[in-house]
């Protein structure tokens, strides 16, 4: 009875990471927003709400539904998307005869590769594909403590959490359906404070990355190299970027040390992908999404760099927001993750 009560009803999504909180509901049917908002944090606040017992978080999520919400939310069920740099994923292969034993692969896997003790993880895995020769295996991993206060932060704001997800997964999610996701895809998720990298095939991702480096960093290091305020910093940074103009060359040699870490970064996850999980199923293409994605020139600079045809993506034209205002140009790309979150289908969630 409970399944079949909950079954249709739409899932709201509830982005949370260092540096803000997003919240979306989409009637997925009609891809048509039904409310959404968003509320700055302060990164240190954040961290203690992550990993303590300040409230700071539960205190944002309500403000951020009785202040700032545009529309409507549908329910109460949410989906919550974590910090990718909080989770640990990984994807193995294994012979078809292991399955019986997976539960015991899968703790051999957390042991060898995750970098704190199994006890305090929660830990997820599932099957993503399988033939005759070999079975493979996505595995996620979040410390609990992080999974708990984000859970507890959630139900006292009067939500029902009925599943968790590194906010790369949900971004995935979102470009499989939106941006040829069949294509084998490299995802660079640029956010404020750091950058996202992952593989998706076949609509999973296989192998992520990620580094401390994104848009507020891009700011930074062009207000430093051109000793010039943070305001024209970023005014250069949206209208100039990395395209082709007077002043390209001191901006991208201002960018240029970031950018090479990504680069660097980017490099080590297709490495992987191609090494061990590949199949012979090439990388096709490379999407750059997320807030620091703003900058002119992006794309063209990633593929000059990895020699792969890459854009900046945009999922954007799938929403349908009927008679709500949309988010100004500059913030959209900000609800990518969330609009993934709460792009999971219910029935996917109770069968």
């Amino acid at each position: 009875m409970t399944k079949l009560f909950y079954k249709d009803k739409p899932i709201i999504g509830l982005d949370i990471s260092n540096t803000g909180i997003k919240i979306m509901a989409i009637d997925t049917k009609r891809w048509l927003v039904l409310g959404y908002g968003s509320v700055d944090l302060e990164p240190i606040k954040v961290k203690e709400a992550l990993e303590g017992d300040s409230t700071y978080l539960a205190d944002s999520i309500k403000d951020l539904i009785k202040e700032k919400l545009i529309g409507a939310l549908s329910g109460n069920h949410v989906v919550i998307g974590v910090p990718t740099a909080k989770s640990f994923s990984r994807t193995f292969t294994l012979p078809p005869s292991a399955e019986k034993n997976l539960r015991d692969a899968v703790e051999i896997e957390v042991d060898q590769y995750i970098p704190i003790p199994a006890s305090t993880l929660y830990i997820d895995y599932e099957i993503i594909e399988r033939n005759k020769q070999e079975l493979t295996v996505l595995m996620s991993a979040v410390s609990r403590v992080i999974i708990d206060n984000c859970v507890k932060a959630a139900e006292s704001a009067g939500l029902r959490v009925i599943a968790v997800e590194p906010g790369i997964s949900a971004v995935g999610r979102l470009l499989g359906v939106a941006e040829d996701g069949d294509l084998p895809s490299v995802i660079v998720d640029i956010g404020p404070a750091s950058t996202d990298i992952a593989v998706l095939v076949g609509g999973s991702i296989r192998v992520t990355g990620g580094l401390a480096i994104g848009g507020n960093t891009f700011t930074l290091d062009i207000a430093r190299k051109l000793n010039v305020t943070l305001e024209n910093a970023h005014q250069l940074k949206v209208l100039n970027g990395l395209s082709a103009g007077p002043r390209q060359e001191k901006i991208t040699n201002a960018l240029n040390p970031s950018f090479e870490r990504i680069i660097t970064e980017t490099r080590k996850v297709m490495r992987y992908y191609n090494e061990r999980l590949s199949d012979d199923r090439k990388l096709e293409q490379l999407l750059v999404v997320g807030s620091g994605s703003n900058l002119p020139g992006i794309g063209e600079y990633f593929t000059n760099s990895l020699v792969m045809p890459a854009r900046v993506a945009s999922p954007w034209q799938k929403l349908d927001f009927g008679k709500l205002p949309e988010p100004v140009k500059q913030f959209r790309a900000r609800y990518i993750t969330v609009a993934g979150l709460a792009s999971v289908a219910p029935g996917s969630i109770w069968k």
